[in-house]
């Protein structure tokens, strides 16, 4: 039942669902066929929770539900107190060859439960807050005198020790990004504000920051590459000290890869090749790292097969039948939606749409399974009869088209008052795609007059 969701989380997930978008929360809501990989993925997150890795490629066609699923698990992750980023990879904005590009985008997406988006900087306060108290609690001060009575300059000696402690494994790599935490605590409790901010931002992997900051805290130069591996260890060592027991990262969208100049692609992939490597060798404590593809990336030659090393690492034998996919092997595929399953989906948003308004028995009763049914076959019509790309444009109409005007209008119905009609402009390239197929058909070679002489 979804009577027991908060008015604002309802609204959240129904104005994401109106606007054609995955919602950022309340996936849980609308999971549908997703329980078979519960368990696998539940105990991945047991294992980084206690301080190890893993690593998870996830495939599927367009419309098959990978962004809601990495999401999904993202959320549960979230009430497990993990933190998740989000990081779409682009040619342009955000090429995976670039590690320093893509450390910055986790910085910049990373979220808390408590923290829906940009928590790095929170979560430096968070640490340095934690730091102390365990300092403070600690026999650090000696025993001398109770912790209560030890005044500011043995506070912060203890604290010194104790960062350097926890930031031994990093700093022997990485003793620069030890330096800018050690100059970030010096300049929050200085009360230089400018200083800590321009701190923050440099960690956090921006590009422009000021001299004056660097300075302050003895560093020079600029993130790259091989030093963004590094500050994600770093990183680590950050939320799980300040009560978060890892990070669940989503690179999203990698089968952009296949369209770069060949070799940005070759770097692409061999960069991914490397954090896998670096996963799998235990340098990366905290880190549950999951990628999305088609499995045309997967398998066709202008992806993964192109690196025979990371072709072998991701290689997974996918029999005939999904229902016995092994959950817990490297790669996992999405089958998408049926019949069935998009109708299921429907009949979960117009229960949690109708357990949020005062009309919710009219909009049962406009909007039953049956009707749920012929919608989803409309759309998928108009899509070419393709079930797998349907659920965006079909929880679209269903919203924002049918459920708005059955709770707004007493005369609505919608078997009567409402014809499906899909333009081009709501569409996205895929769903264009599909939806010529459906209106001129497919066009055969032969069906094609040559002018010839």
């Amino acid at each position: 039942m979804t009577a027991d969701v908060s008015g604002r989380r309802r609204r959240e997930v129904i104005g994401a669902l109106r606007r054609g978008t995955v919602p950022e929360s309340g996936l849980d809501l609308l999971a549908v066929g997703l329980d078979r990989f519960t368990g696998a993925l539940d105990d991945e997150l047991d294992t980084v929770a206690g301080g190890g890795a893993a690593f998870k490629a996830v495939r599927g066609e367009y419309g098959a539900g990978k962004t809601f699923f990495t999401r999904h698990l993202a959320e549960r992750a979230l009430r497990r107190g993990f933190a998740a980023a989000e990081v779409q990879i682009s040619e342009t904005q955000t090429p995976l060859h670039r590690l320093e590009t893509v450390y910055r985008r986790i910085t910049e997406s990373m979220r808390t439960a408590s923290i829906p988006s940009s928590a790095f900087r929170a979560v430096l306060d968070s640490w340095l807050f934690t730091l102390e108290s365990d300092a403070l609690e600690s026999d650090a001060l000696g025993g001398e005198a109770a912790p209560e009575a030890a005044g500011e300059a043995e506070t912060a000696a203890a604290v010194d020790r104790l960062l350097e402690q926890r930031l031994a494994h990093v700093s022997t790599r990485t003793p620069v990004f030890a330096q800018g935490l050690r100059g970030y605590r010096s300049a929050v409790a200085a009360g230089e504000g400018a200083l800590a901010d321009g701190l923050a931002a440099w960690m956090g992997g921006q590009p422009q920051v000021a001299a004056a900051a660097k300075r302050s805290a003895g560093i020079r130069g600029e993130l790259d590459h091989f030093g963004a591996m590094a500050f994600l260890q770093g990183l680590l060592t950050v939320l799980r000290d300040a009560g978060h027991p890892g990070l669940v990262l989503v690179l999203d969208e990698v089968e952009t890869l296949q369209r770069v100049r060949g070799d940005v692609r070759d770097k692409a992939l061999n960069a991914l090749r490397q954090l896998i490597d670096e996963v799998d060798a235990g340098r990366f404590p905290g880190l549950y790292l999951l990628v999305t593809g088609t499995p045309a990336f997967f398998d066709g030659p202008s992806g993964v097969q192109r690196l025979a090393p990371l072709a072998q690492r991701l290689s997974t034998d996918f029999g005939g039948d999904a229902r016995f996919d092994n959950p817990r092997a490297v790669q996992i595929r999405l089958s998408g939606f049926d019949r069935a399953s998009l109708r299921a989906l429907g009949a979960k948003v117009r229960d949690l749409y109708a357990d949020g308004t005062v009309q919710g028995d009219r909009v049962r009763r406009h909007v039953d399974d049956g009707y749920l049914g012929d919608l989803a076959d409309a759309v998928t019509g108009s899509l070419g009869g393709k079930v797998g790309i349907a659920p965006r444009i079909f929880l679209k109409k269903l919203v924002a088209d049918v459920l708005d005007r059955v709770d707004q209008f007493d005369d609505f119905d919608p078997r009567r008052n409402y014809a499906l009609t899909v333009t081009a402009g709501e569409l996205t390239e895929v769903e264009r795609n599909a939806s010529a197929t459906a209106v001129h058909g497919a066009v055969r070679a032969a069906d094609i007059d040559l002018d010839l002489p």
